[in-house]
């Protein structure tokens, strides 16, 4: 598979998979190519708050008080990752477009900007998911995950306990129908 093949784009978790890190999820694919992969979890919300997590640093939150920080993955688990809609006056390149309308930002800049007025579709990540060279392809081939389009309805309208079912059923596929086992059926 090619870059464009996986990145950007979503992963979904097959039932076979069976690491802990990675059962039922949906990972935001960033970048993919013959030296290794690097994507981000986004259906793993955590029990910590954004608004602590950012005071912590000396940053002012002025976003929903319920927000909460997200598990990107087992990576590096103390590196923040803003995902956002497309926002004005955010760019460069540390801004990553990751699908339609959809970015990945990593400078403190842009933390501090979307902090102090979030957009509605805003998501801070801890840590990311990384595969090396060959790694994800030995995955695919293995059946223990399936592409799909990254959406902002699906990334930021829908509920995440939902979000695996949902990605598969953007594919036409039942979960209940997928029997966990390797290969394709």
């Amino acid at each position: 598979m090619t870059d464009f093949d996986i990145a950007p784009g979503l992963l979904v978790a097959m039932p076979q998979l069976q690491d802990p890190n990675f059962a039922r999820s949906v990972v935001l694919m960033v970048r993919h190519s013959e030296e290794g992969s690097f994507g981000i979890i986004a259906n793993r919300p955590s029990a910590v708050s954004l608004r602590e997590l950012l005071e912590s640093l000396d940053l002012s939150w002025n976003g929903s008080p319920d927000a909460v920080v997200w598990s990107g993955g087992p990576v590096e688990p103390n590196t923040g990752f803003l995902l956002h809609a497309a926002t004005d006056g955010v760019a460069g390149p540390e801004c990553v477009e990751v699908g339609s309308e959809l970015m990945l930002s990593t400078r403190t800049q842009e933390l501090e900007l979307l902090a102090a007025a979030p957009p509605e579709d805003l998501r801070f990540l801890m840590g990311y998911s990384g595969w090396g060279p060959g790694q994800l392809e030995s995955e695919l081939a293995q059946g223990a995950w399936v592409h799909a389009e990254p959406t902002r309805q699906l990334l930021f309208g829908t509920d995440p306990d939902r979000m695996w079912e949902e990605a598969l059923a953007s594919l036409g596929i039942q979960p209940g129908s997928l029997i966990p086992a390797p290969g394709v059926h």
